[in-house]
């Protein structure tokens, strides 16, 4: 399924505007000074443009805004649309302005002026980010989604650049085409051979049966799988792009294909959302995809355990004693608490099997986060600040909302067990906390880690900055970011 448009770019030439575009962009100043594009369309639409921006209408807008013109006449675009910028804007504002564009665009065939402004790649990522629709089981017609014709003074040297936009939104969308697919098409096996396929793009891809992961001793993740006709699965995306002495960083994701909440049911109400609980292994998956497509000078292993957590004569019973690949023991007091279990056994073979520098896991883990951070923020856990300060600030560059919560020893208590090392759950209170104290316990002594609660924002149910309702993509840009940042070499 095609869900992104092909970019055409243009060199600069006043005589597109007159041409076959079912849209033209343009970005113009609050003042009534125009620069050569604005006052070549203003000339052709009989001063439509300075009318327009000297409206109070206008006058309200905020840099990004964009007003729209309707069949304003001299030329052959049945809409005008008009983006207000300012030289103090920001990159946010252009990437906002890109969204403003696509909102609007439909189906359209567009042309997009950019030549004079410095945030070109902010508005084009932002205009191709909004450009996503998950339409694959409708049965009306799909009038696909348009084409974007870009004009800048210099195309040539936008190509590099929009190579790498292409490549992390390509990513962006991988993710969102995952947690968008439901339960009864993207099984384990099917997710694991989409997986697969990524070996064309260059990433090393290995999946671990249920065998090797009954040998491996990766009992915490079976259980939460047994009760599934679906095998549980861990796959594991390499991709090398440093030298061979340089250490990995490691990114863990929580994979559950369908969660009901086990022999624990779920209430009916919302159920069918569930089948987003993948969402941590997908935002792994759609990271890997953009390294691999843009060549990342970095050394990143990415691996997702893969279950689906049902209730069967065979699940797993609150009251279940078992022995992680750690060698701890815990007493699963509600099989709704599946997700660390799941990444308790990944996160410790992959330190112990990669010996990464530093280690990151996402899942949608728990509703508790929501209730503390809405559906505007992730939570943030961690045991380094500067690792910690490094993701926050990558993710503020992207502008996905992300919050650090507190870890503290003073939580372990909730979850002692009278019969085990360990309690899967730690009671109602601070329960993304309690999660994330219970994942801490499988991250080995001086490992630089980070625990990403994504369920607030992997999918919603309205409209988010960048997407449509629905999946996300929440954590791809802010990823690929870090990994440009802090740990490329050779760049």
């Amino acid at each position: 399924m095609k869900t992104s448009i092909d970019v055409i770019l243009r060199e600069y030439d006043l005589a597109l505007l007159e041409k076959n575009y079912d849209r033209i962009s343009i970005l113009v100043e609050g003042s009534k000074k125009l620069n050569r594009i604005c006052s070549r369309i203003n000339k052709l639409t009989n001063g439509s443009i300075l009318k327009a921006i000297s409206s109070k209408e206008f006058e309200k807008k905020s840099c990004g805004d964009v007003l729209t013109l309707s069949f304003p006449g001299g030329i052959q675009a049945k809409y005008l649309d008009l983006v207000k910028w300012s030289n103090l804007g920001k990159p946010n504002d252009a990437r906002k302005a890109g969204v403003n564009l696509a909102k609007s665009s439909n189906n359209s065939k567009v042309l997009v002026c950019c030549d004079f402004q410095k945030y070109s790649k902010e508005l084009i990522t932002g205009y191709l980010l909004r450009r996503y629709e998950f339409s694959q089981y409708k049965t009306i017609e799909n009038k696909g989604l348009g084409s974007l014709t870009l004009m800048l003074k210099n195309p040539k040297d936008f190509e590099k650049p929009l190579s790498e936009i292409k490549a992390i939104v390509d990513g962006v969308f991988f993710t969102r085409n995952l947690v968008n697919e439901p339960a009864n098409i993207l099984n384990t096996r099917e997710f694991s051979n989409r997986l697969q396929e990524l070996s064309k793009l260059g990433l090393e891809v290995e999946i671990l049966e249920e065998k090797k992961l009954a040998k491996l001793g990766m009992n915490a993740l079976l259980g939460v799988g047994q009760g599934s006709a679906n095998p549980s699965k861990v796959v594991v995306m390499s991709w090398k792009g440093s030298s061979k002495k340089t250490k990995p960083l490691a990114l863990v994701g929580k994979g559950v294909v369908f969660d009901t909440g086990g022999i624990s049911l779920k209430p009916a109400g919302g159920m069918e959302d569930m089948t987003m609980d993948m969402g941590g292994a997908a935002v792994v998956a759609g990271t890997m995809l953009s390294l691999a497509k843009r060549k990342a000078k970095a050394n990143v292993i990415g691996l997702v355990g893969l279950v689906e957590n049902m209730p069967s004569s065979t699940a797993q019973r609150p009251g279940d004693i078992i022995k992680s690949m750690k060698g701890d023991t815990i007493e699963v007091i509600n099989t709704d608490a599946e997700g660390r279990l799941v990444l308790g056994d990944v996160l410790w073979y992959a330190q112990e099997k990669y010996n990464p520098t530093n280690i990151i896991d996402l899942a949608t883990l728990t509703g508790a986060i929501i209730v503390s951070l809405g559906h505007e923020n992730a939570g943030v856990f961690s045991n380094n600040d500067e690792f910690c300060n490094s993701f926050l600030e990558a993710a503020s560059q992207e502008n996905e909302g992300a919050w650090r919560m507190p870890i503290s020893s003073v939580y372990d208590k909730k979850l002692k067990s009278r019969l085990a090392d360990m309690k899967n759950v730690g009671g109602r209170d601070a329960g993304a906390i309690t999660a994330a104290q219970f994942i801490q316990r499988f991250i080995k002594k001086d490992m630089p880690w980070i625990h990403l609660d994504i369920a607030g924002v992997a999918h919603t149910k309205s409209e988010s900055t960048y997407a449509p309702a629905g999946a996300t993509g929440w954590g791809v840009m802010s990823l690929n970011r870090l990994v440009s940042e802090k740990f490329e070499h050779n760049k």
